[in-house]
């Protein structure tokens, strides 16, 4: 009697102790446990989100750390596995697939992909360094110790890398020793004059120099290092096949596959391809006068863009017409009630550092979910030392029309604006985890949708090159796909950039750069916008003259940058 008692004492308490960790208040406790571990693993990404408590740490990226990953993973894995999704409330069941993906990514990555051993350019300390100094946000003088403890650990940073490295691409080798050297003025310019502001002692900022000149020391040795380091036998660039579908599924998070999205991307090019040849036969009288309208399709479209592409900004004034054109932006957003615009959140348009230079000539860098009211920085690209035929061609890429464009999706209300809502996201789980496919898509998607509503004046011109602009988009997706699953030759892809999407020679050669760097990247921008695009479709359907723009915009980024697929699940109440 005593012992079928006991057992049913011990019964009860197992169910309540299995309940309770399926509670979303237990999940709570959990993630926010999660996060705080998360970043004591991860010091560098911490700072980046505005998490300031392990500034002075800088990882050495050895064996005894491979390790510690791998245990982290596995531990956090099963903890995570205790909780039944179908118990927690839909938005914690964003955040519990968001959390396994990345630990199962980074099981992945470290098991199968390994590009810790062929890229490189994965070793670079330039860059966590410089928003030490760029970002205000504690005290000169504390950050500038935070600085000096961290930089004691470069020089075994770099010797652990060089140990890490086997058999590199030669793209990526290039790449790390461009971007590392590129990042040296943070230590020989930046630093210097940080010290001429601050009231460190004599000796701590000798101290600092000393570490500072040992960095330097350790990064040009690296960057030697791979110049001469013996590779007879390179990696190729391309994933193929296996390794590109898995990262697309963990990188993406999309209903779709690799493989359909390209397929997919193949149909809308020929969509878009047609648009482009009516809107090119009503305005070639216009643009061209008498000059004979040609017969071939490609031709009479890229003429025709040729001709509109000569009016642009020059290399002098190429940053100045972008800080020019966002408050343009924002009074078209907010007059025509498309999305709401906080008007605290400083965006700051910059020279784009040298340590980011090589891969994209325009991005965002936006603050932390923990530093929300720090700059969000609009990257821009430097013609310095371009010969003139190149500055003129990338000029002629971004040219009048297409430059408002490129500002719409870097800034109002593109990456900028979505950024901001994700940081002011309930779940800081959606904003550490954010999904490439949801924020390059949303970028795309404001194209579109800020010409739906009159920007630009409904001029075919516009629209023509907002066309060509999607195009881009939608090669990229089949630049990506082809490079690494289908072994495209920089030929093949030229032709395609040059010839059937009309890009200048400076953006093709870049591109193709590009897609030798990254791998699936370059996907998420069609792919996020054709799942938005369908989502707003599904939800007008269903709301008939209930739908409401401003309110689906704002609805859409509240949910922070999770995948389209979830935030879809959420919307529809499915």
């Amino acid at each position: 009697m005593k012992k079928w008692f006991f057992f049913g004492v011990l019964c009860v308490l197992a169910a309540c102790q299995e309940e309770k960790v399926q509670t979303d208040d237990d999940f709570d406790k959990y993630k926010e446990a999660f996060v705080l571990r998360l970043w004591e693993m991860n010091p560098g990404w911490a700072s980046s989100t505005g998490f300031h408590k392990y500034d002075s740490v800088l990882v050495v990226p050895d064996k005894a750390r491979e390790e510690k990953e791998r245990q982290f993973v596995q531990k956090e894995l099963e903890q995570l596995s205790q909780f039944q999704s179908d118990k927690l409330s839909e938005a914690n069941q964003i955040d519990l697939k968001l959390m396994r993906n990345y630990l199962e990514g980074s099981n992945w990555d470290r098991e199968q992909l390994k590009s810790g051993e062929w890229n490189p350019s994965n070793y670079n300390v330039c860059g966590g360094f410089a928003e030490m100094l760029g970002n205000n946000y504690a005290p000169l003088d504390e950050r500038l110790k935070n600085f000096s403890i961290r930089l004691k650990h470069v020089p075994a940073y770099y010797e652990a890398a060089k140990k890490n490295i086997k058999n590199p691409t030669k793209e990526h080798t290039q790449l790390a020793i461009e971007q590392n050297r590129g990042g040296l003025s943070v230590f020989t310019t930046d630093l210097p004059a940080a010290l001429e502001k601050s009231k460190l002692t004599a000796g701590e900022k000798a101290e600092l120099l000393k570490r500072s000149d040992a960095a330097i020391k350790a990064i040009n040795g690296f960057a030697g290092w791979l110049e001469k380091m013996p590779n007879p036998s390179p990696r190729s660039f391309r994933l193929g096949s296996e390794l590109y579908a898995k990262k697309f599924e963990f990188d993406l998070q999309s209903d779709k596959s690799a493989k359909e999205i390209y397929q997919s991307a193949l149909t809308h090019k020929k969509e878009l391809h047609q648009k482009m040849v009516k809107i090119s036969r009503q305005i070639w009288n216009k643009h061209m006068g008498s000059k004979p309208m040609p017969k071939d399709e490609y031709v009479l479209v890229k003429q025709l863009i040729d001709q509109l592409s000569l009016q642009h900004t020059t290399p002098e004034n190429f940053q100045k017409d972008i800080e020019k054109q966002i408050p343009q932006l924002e009074k078209f957003v907010r007059d025509k009630k498309l999305i709401y615009l906080d008007p605290k959140k400083p965006l700051v348009v910059r020279r784009e550092p040298d340590y980011m230079a090589g891969v994209a000539g325009a991005s965002i860098s936006a603050p932390g979910p923990y530093d929300k009211n720090g700059n969000t920085y609009y990257n821009v690209g430097s013609m310095n030392g371009w010969p003139t035929e190149q500055s003129e061609s990338y000029l002629r890429e971004y040219n009048d029309y297409v430059l408002q464009i490129l500002n719409i999706h870097e800034a109002v209300p593109g990456h900028y604006t979505q950024l901001i809502y994700s940081n002011n996201s309930p779940s800081i789980i959606k904003s550490i985890f954010g999904n490439g496919a949801m924020v390059e898509g949303w970028a795309v998607y404001t194209e579109l949708m800020m010409l739906e509503n009159g920007y630009g004046n409904n001029s075919p011109e516009m629209w023509l090159m907002y066309y060509k602009w999607n195009l881009r988009t939608t090669c990229n997706t089949i630049l990506d796909y082809s490079v690494h699953n289908l072994y495209f030759t920089k030929e093949q892809a030229m032709n395609l950039l040059v010839n059937e999407a009309y890009q200048q020679q400076a953006e093709a050669e870049g591109k193709w750069r590009r897609a030798t760097l990254s791998q699936v990247q370059l996907c998420s921008y069609y792919t996020g916008f054709t799942e938005i695009c369908s989502l707003r479709e599904e939800l007008m359907k269903k709301q008939g003259k209930a739908f409401d723009l401003k309110r689906f915009h704002e609805k859409f980024l509240s949910y922070g940058s999770a995948p389209v697929r979830d935030i879809r699940q959420m919307m529809l109440g499915k």
